[in-house]
């Protein structure tokens, strides 16, 4: 019993591409490149703020127990760089990927507003209502 094969006596079979004419339309160019953002941004809180341009930040998750599959707390710690020392223990911040910084900095923290921050009460300027309010009453 003789096995032959194409590829090993080298022969391949022959492929038929399909010849381009300089008079054929040109392939289409490819479609505009999205940004993607591989890293989602963390939300913690400034446990240390002690260091230079460094703070550490916790970040809290929820993340099923392997047995009884209840969401279960996680922290972990990150240090993130502060360039201007502007944070303070207790400020929620918004960690950043970005280049290393140092051995264990990775992060850029950028400042959120807080979740519960009174929100400035919105004012319409009288000739855009066209009617006086109550208090311009007598």
């Amino acid at each position: 019993m003789l096995l032959t094969s194409p590829f090993i006596h080298g022969a391949l079979p022959s492929l038929r591409l399909p010849k381009l004419s300089p008079f054929s339309p040109s392939p289409p160019p490819p479609p505009p490149s999205i940004a993607i953002k591989a890293m989602k941004t963390m939300q913690g809180r400034v446990v240390c703020a002690t260091n230079d341009k460094t703070v550490a930040v916790e970040v809290v998750r929820l993340a099923p127990h392997p047995k009884y599959k209840r969401r279960v707390r996680k922290k972990k710690t990150y240090q993130a760089h502060d360039p201007d020392n502007r944070f303070r223990v207790g400020d929620f911040v918004q960690l950043e990927m970005s280049r290393p910084i140092s051995k264990t900095k990775s992060f850029l923290a950028v400042p959120v507003t807080a979740r519960n921050a009174p929100k400035a009460p919105e004012s319409i300027p009288e000739e855009l209502l066209g009617i006086p309010l109550q208090s311009q009453q007598e």
